[in-house]
């Protein structure tokens, strides 16, 4: 199992600025890793949908 970083961006005028990452260890593969960063940025910043505070969701696997 491998560890895995997403950062969350906003972009604005085409350019992503980021405002938050999340870790998740030990994810079984990347597409669960990201939906696991993307519940619990949402529940960081308290909001129903990750994509009201950003506009990107990049995934970054980390050994």
């Amino acid at each position: 199992m491998l560890n895995y970083r997403v950062d969350f961006a906003k972009e604005i005028f085409g350019v992503p600025f980021t405002v938050g990452s999340v870790e998740i260890s030990r994810a079984r593969d990347p597409e669960r890793a990201r939906r696991a960063a993307e519940l619990r940025f949402a529940r960081q910043h308290g909001v129903g949908d990750w994509r009201e505070r950003a506009d990107l969701a990049m995934l970054a696997s980390r050994v």
